[in-house]
């Protein structure tokens, strides 16, 4: 207790060198300033990551049903009319994911393909509000042997492609079954023609860039998949059903032979991804506070040179030489933790501000973002990591007085 006093003393009283009082208020800035940047960077990845779950719910369903083993299952279709019994579900249709080659005039680009039923794609997804161009008919004013596509923005400016009435795409997969005849490359791949009707924009790159919407027939035509095969069931919830008692429901009712998603989960890898870099930049921030608390070793080390005398004399007056090195320890985890303080305050109080007032702005084209300010979001969870991030550098660095104190031995 008293080696506590005799340090709040020494940081507070002013020192007969200008330059201590400076490089100690430099020491606290240091902490300060890098325990702010943590917090603030911290609460950015959780608006980023809040961006992206507010924009899951305009294409994915709200609940994928999915083979536990395989990757295609049957009887998809009388499944997906049992579960749109259960108390909760709006819907629920079964779907056909793959991948295949769609090609324009002399274009060509890998794309990612989903088979839905025209009643399945407008009940358990928002493709009408999601469409730039174009009008959602996958099968209305199309030839019988033609298949209606509504493909994302970046396929349709890659490949220069505008909603038309007539066959101006082909979509290509290989061959699931047969033999394949190498004198003949062209007959290991089946495929079908396409009209786009529509261009949708969903906001969200990983689908934005290649992926496209085609009828559920002509996919199971395509890959030679017979009716009622189909790779996921996509679920629409009604507006007040419980999701917890829905997916309850829907895994009594399935069993173990499938899995069930919700949104998060179904784009597990975006969220997985931005966790990773929110918490390997938390590291590296953490090095920035150790690198910026090395300033408080050279205060120690001048404050110990100022000291001088007052060591000696309470050395005199009895002063066990632990206390005087504790007294020392205790300054420098005073200067940690008084610049933590602030630093902390600091950063929370410009999260809560950015999260609330919008203050800065994004630059850009307004029509171009679909958000116009900085997406922040402050965690209180995260705050607890911070503090002890500071309060282990306050504590290995104060351990380093012992090294100016050890003549005192």
């Amino acid at each position: 207790m008293l080696a506590l006093r005799v340090a709040l003393r020494y940081l507070a009283a002013p020192k007969s060198h200008r330059a201590v009082n400076i490089i100690t208020f430099i020491s606290m800035a240091g902490v300060a300033v890098a325990t702010m940047a943590i917090i603030v960077v911290l609460s950015v990845f959780n608006g980023f990551s809040d961006l992206a779950k507010s924009h899951l719910s305009r294409i994915d369903p709200d609940f994928k049903v999915t083979a536990a083993k395989g990757k295609v299952f049957a009887g998809a279709d009388s499944i997906a009319r049992a579960l749109g019994n259960i108390n909760g579900i709006k819907a629920a249709t079964p779907a056909l994911q793959e991948r295949g080659l769609l090609t324009a005039a002399d274009t060509q680009m890998p794309v990612v393909f989903k088979g839905v039923s025209p009643e399945g794609i407008s009940s358990c997804s928002d493709i009408d509000n999601l469409l730039i161009d174009g009008i959602y008919s996958p099968t209305n004013l199309m030839p019988d042997s033609c298949a209606g596509a509504q493909i994302t923005v970046g396929i349709a400016i890659d490949m220069k492609l505008r909603p038309s009435p007539q066959a101006v795409a082909e979509l290509y997969v290989p061959r699931r079954e047969g033999r394949i005849n190498p004198a003949n490359p062209a007959a290991s791949y089946r495929n079908i023609p396409l009209a786009v009707t529509g261009v949708i924009r969903v906001d969200q790159p990983e689908y934005d860039a290649d992926f496209m919407f085609i009828p559920l027939d002509k996919a199971r035509e395509l890959l030679e998949y017979s009716d009622g095969e189909a790779s996921e069931i996509d679920i629409r919830l009604a507006p007040d059903a419980s999701a917890t008692k829905v997916r309850s429901s829907i895994e009594d009712a399935l069993g173990r032979g499938f899995i069930v998603q919700n949104r998060m989960e179904q784009q597990a890898d975006t969220f997985r991804m931005i966790s990773i870099e929110k918490w390997v930049t938390f590291l590296m921030l953490v090095f920035i506070l150790v690198i910026a608390s090395f300033n408080i070793v050279s205060t120690l080390s001048l404050l110990v040179i100022e000291k001088r005398d007052n060591m000696a004399t309470m050395r005199a007056l009895g002063a066990p030489k632990s206390m005087i090195t504790n007294i020392f320890i205790t300054e420098g985890a005073l200067i940690t933790a008084i610049g933590g303080i602030i630093g902390a305050a600091i950063g929370i109080a410009l999260s809560l501000i950015q999260q609330h007032f919008g203050l800065i702005k994004l630059s850009g084209d307004p029509s171009a973002l679909t958000i116009d300010v900085y997406p922040v979001r402050l965690e209180w969870a995260d705050v607890l990591p911070v503090v002890a991030a500071v309060a282990i550098t306050g504590f290995l660095i104060a351990q380093l007085s012992r090294i100016f104190t050890r003549k005192l031995k």
